[in-house]
């Protein structure tokens, strides 16, 4: 059987007659006919029927449809994998970046990346953990780092480190070494608002113990609340590698929080189902050896 013939029933079929068939293929109508007919003589069976309102597939045909799905499926995957073999990537990889790692890593992404794959474009967009999922979800990107993304089978997940969560405070501010959770009650805060990974976490630590903080302001972005603890408007919660964000360490001070001690994780993300390509592949690679600039505790 001829793979074209193949794709022109299934088409058909798809589409549900032979003129939108022939638009689809930019094909003309009678040549599509002329095809699908010395695809029944060889099999000498109707594959269609013609109706009123287009065609309708026969029970030879619905026998031959799952298998001619397969065999194209499976041809355009041997291109594919021909096509990967060359030494040499070309084409795009969109990236998703959270805009805390994104201030650090761009340059160097970009820069190993030109170095690496010097006839492929890399594309990095900036965004908050939980929309950059969705666009992975979506299509619209190949590959994202995030923080503590909800579970979703449409995702493979990567760890690649875990930040303690630490308390961030104005310098003049006394601080015990470590600070215990029902101490978290006497300072201050200003937090990322909800759905921010880290104000999920927070709460479901603070939540379940009714340990209620006294929240003074809500911000968008945890570079945000930084900036608020260092004109010393409040105190905050924070992941240890955030201070690399800060201009102005000397106005802080911070200690660690615990027991219990939270926990905030950077994942690599990928489509659970979509093919991924080599220029994917090589791009994930640069990823993991990235020096992301933060306390590592794997």
């Amino acid at each position: 059987m001829d793979l074209k013939q193949l794709e022109y029933f299934v088409t058909v079929v798809e589409r549900g007659s032979f003129s939108k068939a022939a638009i689809s293929l930019n094909l003309a109508q009678p040549s599509l006919s002329r095809q699908i007919a010395l695809l029944e003589a060889e099999l000498g069976h109707r594959l269609l029927e013609r109706t009123g309102r287009g065609v309708s597939i026969t029970e030879a045909g619905a026998a031959l449809l799952s298998h001619a799905k397969v065999m194209l499926n499976s041809a355009e995957q041997a291109k594919f994998q021909i096509k990967e073999m060359r030494n040499d990537p070309t084409g795009k990889v969109v990236v998703g970046l959270p805009h805390r790692l994104a201030m650090e890593l761009c340059v160097p992404l970009i820069k190993h990346f030109r170095k690496k794959l010097p006839n492929a474009l890399i594309s990095v967009v900036e965004g908050l953990s939980l929309s950059l999922r969705d666009s992975l979800i979506n299509g619209r990107i190949d590959v994202g780092l995030l923080f503590d993304p909800p579970t979703t089978p449409l995702l493979k997940y990567e760890t690649l480190l875990r930040e303690r969560l630490i308390l961030v405070a104005p310098s003049a501010t006394k601080l015990p070494k470590q600070v215990s959770l029902q101490m978290l009650k006497e300072f201050p805060m200003v937090l990322p608002s909800s759905p921010n990974p880290i104000r999920n976490l927070v709460d479901a630590v603070l939540l379940p113990r009714k340990i209620d903080l006294n929240i003074v302001a809500e911000v968008g972005a945890v570079h945000s609340a930084l900036a608020l603890v260092e004109t010393s408007m409040a105190c905050s919660i924070l992941p240890e590698g955030a201070l690399h964000l800060s201009s102005k360490s000397r106005n802080v001070t911070f200690a660690p929080i615990g027991p219990p001690a939270m926990w905030n994780q950077l994942i690599l993300a990928i489509p659970a189902a979509r093919p991924i390509n080599r220029l994917t592949l090589e791009t994930i690679q640069l990823l993991r050896e990235l020096d992301l600039g933060m306390p590592n505790q794997n």
